[in-house]
């Protein structure tokens, strides 16, 4: 039983961003019980371990919501424009082609008046919940993107680039740092930081600004605390915005 217990924790808690982990608890559960002779008292304990487990890697009950500009809860599974605020020119976020791509893969900050607000992006967790707390395991994705680029347009890390580990869509294809995002609260009231944990060491890292030698500000993990964005969200009146 301790080694199926094991195997259940690791598969439904350190893949968030693979399964939905109450129903991956459900599925898990039903198999080890095949495995072993149902007793009520094994069924309890089992149900009440996973429990457990699975509680212990959402954020406290005291963490507070994710608000955007206008003070409005931000919804699991809603479009936002994500705004980088202080000391950082130009508009929201885009996509990119930098170096040799062939398709727009790099999350940089718009530099057109047109689009100043940048593309909505979808923030999602894993979780069965209606709102975005701080702390909590994300999924960040454009809410459309260019037909070259991968389906769904998620972002993530990649590391080995010359401006050191930069945010691109998944699709990529080179050196992705499998993790996922969270937003905090910065020491602004009301404004956020971007961060980026790594799923194999469990550091995390602020994200920030690193503009290369053709003046595009690319999105990329920090090595330093306080070395972020500071950013505050806008709801997307349409997906196509």
């Amino acid at each position: 039983i301790n080694f199926s217990l094991a195997i259940i924790t690791s598969t439904c808690i350190n893949r968030p961003s693979l399964v939905t982990p109450i129903h991956c608890l459900e599925v898990q559960q039903a198999k080890i019980m095949k495995s072993s002779i149902p007793t009520t008292t094994t069924s309890t304990l089992l149900t009440l371990f996973l429990l457990s487990a699975f509680t212990s890697h959402l954020p406290s009950a005291g963490a507070d919501a994710v608000t955007d500009r206008d003070g409005a809860a931000i919804r699991n599974g809603g479009t936002y424009h994500i705004l980088p605020l202080f000391g950082v020119k130009n508009g929201g976020l885009e996509l990119a082609a930098t170096r040799n791509e062939t398709c727009p893969l790099t999350v940089v900050q718009s530099r057109t008046a047109q689009i100043f607000r940048g593309l909505p992006v979808r923030i999602s967790s894993p979780y069965r919940i209606a709102y975005i707390s701080e702390g909590l395991i994300l999924n960040l994705a454009f809410a459309s993107s260019p037909s070259c680029a991968p389906t769904p347009p998620n972002w993530t890390v990649v590391k080995g680039l010359p401006e050191g580990q930069g945010v691109k869509l998944l699709g990529y294809g080179r050196s992705t740092v499998s993790g996922w995002f969270k937003i905090e609260k910065s020491s602004l009231e009301y404004l956020y930081k971007l961060v980026f944990c790594a799923r194999a060491s469990k550091a995390c890292g602020e994200i920030g600004i690193s503009v290369d030698d053709e003046g595009i500000n690319r999105l990329v993990l920090t090595e330093e605390e306080g070395d972020g964005i500071i950013v505050e969200f806008m709801k997307a009146s349409s997906v196509s915005a």
